[in-house]
């Protein structure tokens, strides 16, 4: 296997295992000293798939649609954007809902003993919506609501902090292109073989 293919496979079978609460596979994806950086999540790759299994045991199952990643590789290290979007159904004021949050997965990946291993993970966030999961139902929020958070992860911070999860406002989003840029600068310069911060 090339590989370009061995680091895509790597990132949808990260994300697949994530889906279906396949948690031994999902940490097999992560080097040790992994960093991720999520909505809901900051810390290393291992504790972020126990706080995932935690989550799921919960009964907040998100689901994965995702598009076709673009890979940029550099001897033993990579970069891939993996767009996305994440799907909850849930349950908000007693009513049924879909939540449904767009953005782009961005992985560091790097060789380590003639692996493939993800060592970084960062969303930019796009936007989102919430949606009742019924037609002709109406579902009790309104811009008032959803005032206090940031337009590409409104919703998702609406429903996340009810459900009892933290969600920081410093992530990467679409609405502070300036971050974003200067995120894309320190990957790539990463990528060339400078540090991983």
């Amino acid at each position: 296997m090339d590989d370009v293919t061995e680091i895509t496979q790597l990132v949808l079978k990260e994300r697949q295992a994530r889906d279906r609460g396949w948690w031994d596979r999902m940490r097999a994806a992560y080097a040790d000293d992994s960093a991720i950086r999520l909505s809901w999540f900051r810390g290393g790759g291992a504790e972020f798939v126990a706080e995932s299994r935690k989550m799921a045991e919960r009964g907040d199952l998100a689901v994965h649609r995702l598009s076709p990643p673009v890979v940029h590789q550099h001897g033993d290290r990579a970069i891939v954007e993996l767009p996305a979007v994440i799907e909850l159904r849930t349950i908000v004021d007693d009513v049924e809902a879909d939540l449904a949050s767009a953005g782009r997965l961005h992985y560091r990946v790097a060789r380590r003993d003639g692996r493939w291993l993800i060592t970084a993970l960062d969303p930019v966030y796009e936007r989102d919506r919430l949606t009742p999961a019924h037609p002709g139902v109406t579902l009790p929020v309104g811009p008032a609501d959803v005032a206090s958070y940031r337009p590409p992860y409104r919703f998702l911070c609406y429903v996340f902090s009810r459900r009892g999860y933290t969600v920081g406002d410093d992530l990467y989003g679409d609405d502070r292109p300036a971050e974003v840029a200067r995120f894309h600068e320190a990957a790539f310069a990463w990528l060339a073989g400078g540090h991983i911060g």
